[in-house]
C-alpha cells in the first residue's frame, strides 16, 4: 500500500507532542529539526506554553541562541535544579549555529530529570550518523519535518482549513500555494492575516477572497499560464506570459520549477493511460492534484503527445538556465518567459 505524504506523518507527531505538553507529559529532551520549521516551531512554542507557569519562568526558563553560546554552557544549565518550581525549561534555538552541538550528546546520555530540554533546529538537521540524534532518539524526541513538495501543497492547505474549521475552494488553495510555495508559516500567516479582513464568522474561502486580501492576480499567475498552455490556447498563455514577466516580484526560476512540474505530471499520466483505462479517482491520485483540476490535464494530454512533452521538458531546462544567467546574465526574464511559453505552444 503506497503511504501517505510525509508531512501527514509530520503533523500527527507534532499533534502529539502538543497533546502531551498541555497534559503534563513532559520528555526530557526534544530534538526539533527538518527543511520545512512550521512543524518544529509549533512543537518549540507549545512546549515553552506548557512547561512552566508565567510565574515560575524568571528562574527557571533559559532561551540559547545557537550563535550566541556553546554546549557546555547549555548542558551547564540544564542540568541546574528547579527553583520553586516542578521543572526548569531550557530552549537552544538556532541550534544549527552552534559549532560545539554534537557535544550536547553528552549531557543527552544522562539528562536530568528535572529539566526539559528543546533543541531547535530552523531549516536545517542533526546528522542522523552522529552521537547526538542517536542519543536523543533513545532518551527523548526527534521531529523531523520534511519540505513539502511543490504538489502537496494544495492538500496542505486543504487539511490546515479544515483543521481549522474552514473550507477553501481548490482554485483558492493553489492560488495560496502559488504564492506562498511551500512556506508552510507563511500560509498560516497570509490565513490569519486574510481571515481579519473577512467578515466574523467566516468559514468558506474563494479564490477572490485570496485575490483580495492576499494580494496575487487570479488571471496573472504561473497557475493560470499552465491552464493555458494545457489548452493550447496562444493568445491567453502569451498575454499571460507577458503581465507575469512584468511583475516585480516575478522570478523566472520559480516559473521554470513550476511549469517543469506541471509538465511533468502530464507525462506520468500519459505513461499510465498507456497501460490501460484510468478512473478519475485514480488521475487525481497519479497528479497530486484535486479533481477538479482534471479537466485542465486531460486536455493537456490530448493537446501533448509523449515526443512533444518530452521536448517542452527540455525546453523548460534550457530556459531554467537562461533564466538563472547561464549563457545571457543580462536578458529580461520577462522576455524570456514569453520566449519559452511561444516554443512551448510550438512543439
Amino acid at each position: 500500500m503506497a503511504k501517505g505524504p510525509a508531512y501527514l506523518d509530520t503533523a500527527a507527531q507534532c499533534s502529539k507532542i502538543i497533546s502531551d505538553v498541555r497534559s503534563g507529559s513532559f520528555s526530557p529532551v526534544y530534538l526539533l529539526m527538518g527543511e520545512e520549521p512550521y512543524y518544529p516551531d509549533l512543537a518549540c512554542q507549545a512546549i515553552i506554553e506548557a512547561a512552566l507557569a508565567p510565574e515560575e519562568r524568571d528562574f527557571n526558563q533559559t532561551i540559547f541562541y545557537g550563535l550566541d553560546t556553546d554546549a557546555d554552557t547549555v548542558a551547564s544549565e540544564a542540568r541546574c535544579y528547579p527553583m520553586m518550581a516542578e521543572r526548569r525549561l531550557v530552549v537552544l534555538k538556532e541550534a544549527q549555529s552552534m559549532k560545539t552541538l554534537e557535544n550536547l550528546a553528552t549531557y543527552c546520555e544522562e539528562p536530568s530529570d528535572s529539566t526539559v530540554l528543546v533543541i531547535l533546529l530552523r531549516g536545517a538537521k542533526a546528522d542522523k550518523r552522529k552521537a547526538l540524534y542517536k542519543t536523543v532518539s533513545k532518551c527523548g524526541v526527534v521531529m523531523d519535518s520534511q519540505a513539502l513538495r511543490d504538489y502537496e501543497v494544495g492538500s496542505w492547505i486543504g487539511e490546515y482549513y479544515r483543521s481549522r474549521g474552514l473550507k477553501i475552494a481548490p482554485d483558492a488553495a493553489a492560488l495560496l500555494g502559488e504564492s506562498a510555495g511551500t512556506d508552510l508559516g507563511k500560509i498560516v500567516l497570509e490565513t490569519d492575516k486574510m481571515l481579519k479582513s473577512l467578515p466574523e464568522g467566516t468559514t468558506s474561502i474563494s479564490a477572490e477572497d485570496i485575490e483580495r486580501n492576499v494580494g496575487i492576480s487570479r488571471q496573472f499567475n504561473i497557475f493560470e499560464l499552465t491552464k493555458a498552455l494545457s489548452a493550447k490556447n496562444s493568445e491567453r498563455a502569451l498575454y499571460i506570459a507577458s503581465r507575469l514577466g512584468n511583475d516585480a516580484k516575478f522570478a523566472m526560476p520559480m516559473a521554470t520549477a513550476a511549469l517543469f512540474n506541471h509538465f511533468y505530471r502530464i507525462l506520468t499520466l500519459q505513461a499510465r493511460m498507456m497501460k490501460g483505462p484510468v478512473s478519475p479517482q485514480e488521475k487525481a491520485a497519479i497528479l497530486g492534484v484535486n479533481p477538479y483540476f482534471l479537466r485542465e490535464y486531460d486536455a493537456a494530454v490530448a493537446n501533448y503527445l509523449t515526443v512533444k512533452l518530452m521536448r517542452v521538458l527540455a525546453l523548460i531546462e534550457e530556459y531554467d538556465y537562461i533564466g538563472k544567467g547561464g549563457g545571457a546574465p543580462d536578458a529580461d526574464a520577462r522576455e524570456i518567459l514569453l520566449e519559452l511559453t511561444s516554443k512551448i505552444l510550438n512543439v
